[in-house]
C-alpha cells in the first residue's frame, strides 16, 4: 500500500482542525497509509529544518508560496505518477514562520496552494482534503466535482 507522510511543524490546538484532519486521513486510508509526523516548533527555522529533514522519506513535496500551483486534477496526476513508481511521498508544512531555505532546496518539488497565506493548522486540513480528492479523482469518483 502507498505510504504518505505529512511532516508538520507544531501541534494543532483546535479540536475542529484535529477532527477534520482525522476525517480526511481516515478517508485516504482506503488508498494509502498516512502518517503524520509532528516536529516541534522552534524559534530557529534552521533547527526546525533539521527536525523536518530527519522525518522525510521518499519523494519530498514542500508547501511553499513560491511553489507551483496545480489544479486538483493536475495534483491527482502528479500523485498517480509518484504512486506508480512505488515511492513513499512526504508533504511538508512549515510553521507560521514558513520553511527554511535548506528545506526548500532539499525538496524534490515545491507546491503552492495560493498566493495567499493560510494558518498552518488550517493548511493541514486543506492538504489532507486535496490528497483525498486526488485519490478520488484517480479512482474515477465524482467526489471532486
Amino acid at each position: 500500500m502507498q505510504k504518505i507522510y505529512f511532516v508538520v511543524v507544531g501541534k494543532i490546538k483546535e479540536s475542529f482542525y484535529r477532527e477534520a484532519v482525522a476525517e480526511y486521513v481516515k478517508r485516504i486510508s482506503r488508498f494509502a497509509k498516512v502518517e503524520i509526523k509532528e516536529v516541534p516548533e522552534n524559534t530557529s527555522l534552521e533547527t526546525e529544518a533539521e527536525d523536518i529533514l530527519r522525518a522525510c522519506k521518499g519523494y519530498v513535496i514542500a508547501l511553499a508560496v513560491e511553489g507551483e500551483k496545480l489544479s486538483s486534477e493536475k495534483l491527482a496526476a502528479k500523485l498517480k505518477t509518484l504512486c506508480d513508481t512505488g515511492k513513499e511521498i512526504t508533504f511538508i508544512i512549515g510553521s507560521s514562520c514558513g520553511l527554511s531555505e535548506q528545506v526548500k532546496k532539499v525538496a524534490d518539488y515545491k507546491l503552492s496552494f495560493s498566493d495567499m497565506t493560510f494558518p498552518h493548522q488550517l493548511m493541514r486540513v486543506i492538504l489532507a482534503e486535496q490528497v483525498y480528492r486526488a485519490f478520488m479523482i484517480n479512482s474515477g469518483s465524482t467526489y471532486h466535482k
